[in-house]
C-alpha cells in the first residue's frame, strides 16, 4: 500500500513539474504585430515645369508619403518628399556641371518651414555614375529621382504654398572648333 502511495506521489509530482516546464518555460504568446501602412498625401499639382537662367526643371510625380502604424497612428517612417526630376540645359552656347541642389519647403508668408531637428537636411547630389555625367552640354537633360525629408508641419493644411529647389552649377563656355591636319600618302 504504501509503495502504491509512493507511485501515485511521484507520477503525480512529475506530473506537475512537467506541467510548470511547458507552461513556464515555453515564451510567452506575442500578440500579432500591428500593421504598417502607407499613408500618401497628394501634391497639388503633382508636375510642373520651371525655367532658372540656362536650366529648366520639371518635377512630376510628386507625392508625399509616412508609414503609420494600423490602429495606434503612431509614425512608423516620418514623411518623405519623391518625385521625378528632370534638367535640361537651354542654353545654346554653355555647358553646365551640375555640384548639387538643396529643398525648402515654404509656407503661406514666403517662410521655410523646418524640418524636425532629428532629420536630415533635403539635399541633392548629382554625382556622376558609371553611364552618366554631372555635365549637360547644350540641349541635353539629365533625370534623378528625388527621394527627401519632409517637414511635419508641412502637412497641414494650407500651410505648404511652394517647393523651392536651389540648385548649385558651373556654366562653362561651349565652343566647337575643327582642328586640320594636312597631309600626304607616301607615293603620290
Amino acid at each position: 500500500m504504501r509503495k502504491a502511495q509512493w507511485m501515485r506521489a511521484s507520477t503525480a509530482l512529475v506530473s506537475v513539474a512537467a506541467a510548470a516546464m511547458a507552461l513556464g518555460c515555453s515564451p510567452p504568446q506575442q500578440a500579432p504585430a500591428a500593421a504598417i501602412n502607407d499613408k500618401f498625401y497628394t501634391v497639388t499639382p503633382d508636375a510642373m515645369t520651371v525655367n532658372a537662367g540656362i536650366l529648366t526643371g520639371q518635377l512630376t510625380e510628386m507625392k508625399v508619403m509616412e508609414r503609420v502604424e494600423e490602429g495606434s497612428g503612431r509614425i512608423d517612417a516620418p514623411a518623405r518628399l519623391s518625385g521625378k526630376l528632370v534638367l535640361k540645359n537651354v542654353s545654346k552656347d554653355q555647358s553646365v556641371r551640375l555640384v548639387g541642389g538643396k529643398v525648402t519647403y515654404i509656407d503661406a508668408q514666403g517662410q521655410p518651414i523646418a524640418l524636425e531637428d532629428n532629420r536630415t537636411e533635403p539635399l541633392l547630389k548629382f554625382a556622376s555614375s558609371y553611364g552618366s555625367s554631372d555635365r549637360l552640354d547644350p540641349g541635353q537633360d539629365a533625370t534623378q529621382t528625388l527621394e527627401v525629408e519632409f517637414p511635419v508641419e508641412a502637412l497641414k493644411q494650407k500651410k505648404l504654398t511652394d517647393i523651392r529647389l536651389g540648385l548649385v552649377y558651373v556654366p562653362a563656355p561651349y565652343k566647337e572648333g575643327t582642328l586640320d591636319f594636312p597631309v600626304s600618302i607616301g607615293g603620290q
